[in-house]
């Protein structure tokens, strides 16, 4: 069932209740004139009319308030950060994994077909900003047109080259893509660059998508893609309005002449429309006419994605804590052996008459001596060398491609140094996690993470582990990019039972490499009898603020 959305007059529907009823109306593929014609027909049809397929049930009563996903930030508070050229999120991605590690939910991907210039990326952009939400992902069709060979570039330099036949793109690449973004991976697009008619050398990295737009003109034409999207929607721009955009775009932005952009229109883009795209429009579970402008069909497509985040939202922290870890520690484990320097360093670093001066000295002693432990787990290999006395000499050496240093923000960064110091060339990534006080659950808001991350091996630092919920937040982000799970290590100064159950039984091939594990955690979820709050007590701050070191949070208002 096509689901025709009109808009009249296009005022959202969060600001005016009574537009719910009217858009419910529009749903039975009536366009509706007023809103007493809409209560009229609402009050006389029966319950049995509503078809499966209907998104009615979505929309709140008239007056209800909007549901609302709880990651999203009020309009006065924009949801990132801005600090040179760094983009941090304000409103973090909630756990898209269980308690095992596993993905248990997938992106929701919104597919947006339509003619071309049709309006489809003006209707992604306005669903994107309506939604608030920051782990969007807008897919574009066009960045994967096919490697033109030697004679089509010929043609389409004289705009005798079909773009807008299904030939023309790789279905093979797009499928597989938009299929590994959906699963979560961090996937590569390609860059194409419409005044060249090829693919840049640089393709672009993506990654951490909760919700995708993927638009296109052909975004319903392959059988494949199509089981991959959640929600189709078909926007429908009258034809003159349509040439009337190709022309402005094609000329300022692609370099095109008039007399080629109309040739082309007549040839294969009015054509492809009618045999291939129009068509499609019966597969749409909503048609929007007039595309971006119809701020009711954009408020009613929001909802829908609102109430399935809300859906998929897990409560991950909450099932460790509750977790009953009666099982010895798991050989993944390596505590530094408790030498009576180690002993010593742990009783000034533990005491909280510690001077921050001391407690910066002496634990940066102890990520040293960390760091040095967890560097023997790394695979080595025999090696012969010659001495300067011209003997030989049999050793050992790294094994590997490299070694990539990742600290969780904040506390987990005080231990790059001591990484630096003895990994000459190391290369640093960051992970901003930091807990939601409303749900208690981790979330991720920033993430930089070296190229070709996936070919080395990972030492996973932050400062303290409690329940693992922020560890394993990471881990999985790792995996995201492929590195593989043999080949991290999670290095932390001090943790509790909890975490290094939690981490070994959702990543059991994860080293887990700490000084100390203490028994317990409080009501707050504080190890005990713990360090304290190790980045309030290394940076000198308040503890105001709520970061990603499961040591580093305000306690949980009740």
């Amino acid at each position: 069932m096509i689901n025709y959305i009109t808009h009249n007059p296009p005022v959202r529907l969060r600001r005016n209740p009574s537009m719910a009823l009217a858009s419910r109306c529009r749903l039975r593929g009536r366009r509706i004139q007023s809103e007493a014609e809409c209560g009229k027909i609402m009050s006389s049809r029966s319950d049995s009319g509503s078809g499966e397929d209907s998104l009615d049930r979505l929309l709140p009563p008239a007056g209800a308030p909007r549901r609302k996903s709880t990651t999203s930030l009020s309009k006065t508070e924009p949801p990132l950060l801005r600090t040179g050229t760094r983009t941090i999120y304000t409103a973090g991605r909630p756990p898209w994994y269980d308690e095992h590690g596993a993905q248990s939910k997938e992106a929701f991907v919104i597919g947006l077909c339509g003619g071309s210039a049709s309006g489809k990326t003006t209707v992604a952009n306005k669903i994107i900003e309506a939604l608030d939400v920051p782990w969007v992902v807008l897919l574009s069709m066009d960045s994967f047109y096919k490697v033109l060979s030697a004679e089509e570039q010929a043609l389409a330099a004289k705009n005798d080259y079909n773009f807008d036949h299904p030939g023309a793109f790789d279905f093979e690449l797009l499928v597989a893509t938009l299929r590994k973004l959906k699963q979560g991976k961090s996937v590569k697009i390609p860059v194409y660059d419409f005044t060249t008619h090829r693919r840049q050398k640089d393709w672009k990295n993506v990654y951490g998508a909760s919700v995708i737009i993927f638009e296109g003109i052909m975004s319903f034409a392959d059988k494949e893609l199509l089981q991959l999207l959640d929600m189709k929607i078909f926007v429908d721009t009258d034809s003159d309005i349509r040439l009337v955009r190709r022309l402005r775009r094609d000329i300022t932005e692609r370099g095109r002449d008039i007399e080629g952009v109309i040739k082309q229109y007549n040839k294969f883009v009015k054509p492809a429309f009618e045999q291939y795209i129009e068509p499609t429009m019966r597969l749409a579970d909503i048609v929007v006419p007039r595309g971006g402008g119809n701020m009711v069909a954009i408020d009613l497509i929001v909802q829908h994605v609102h109430s399935q985040l809300e859906e998929r939202e897990l409560s991950v922290r909450a099932l460790l804590a509750s977790a009953q870890q009666t099982q010895p520690l798991p050989q993944t484990l390596s505590v530094l052996e408790s030498t009576p320097q180690v002993r010593g360093l742990h009783t000034i670093i533990r005491n909280k008459e510690t001077s921050r001066d001391e407690f910066i000295f002496y634990s940066k002693r102890l990520m040293r001596l960390l760091i040095e432990h967890a560097l023997t787990f790394l695979p080595s290999r025999h090696c012969v060398v010659q001495t300067p006395q011209g003997h030989e000499y049999e050793g050992r050496s790294y094994n590997g491609k490299g070694i990539t240093g990742v600290s969780i923000l904040r506390a987990g960064e005080t231990m790059e140094p001591a990484l630096r110091a003895v990994c000459k060339d190391v290369r640093i990534g960051k992970i901003l996690i930091q807990t939601n006080l409303d749900s208690g659950e981790p979330e991720l808001h920033y993430l930089r993470l070296p190229k070709d991350i996936s070919e080395d091996h990972v030492i996973l630092m932050d400062s303290t582990v409690s329940t693992g919920a922020a560890a394993m937040m990471a881990v999985r982000v790792l995996l995201d990019h492929e590195v593989q799970e043999d080949r991290i290590v999670l290095v932390s100064l001090l943790m509790a039972e909890l975490g290094v159950h939690s981490v070994a039984y959702a990543f059991p091939k994860v080293k887990i490499i700490t000084t100390a594990v203490d028994k317990s955690l409080d009501d707050f979820l504080h190890v005990i009898p713990g360090i304290g709050d190790f980045g309030d007590r290394y940076f000198g701050t308040d503890g105001s603020d709520s970061w990603s070191d499961e040591e580093d949070q305000e306690q949980p208002s009740h």
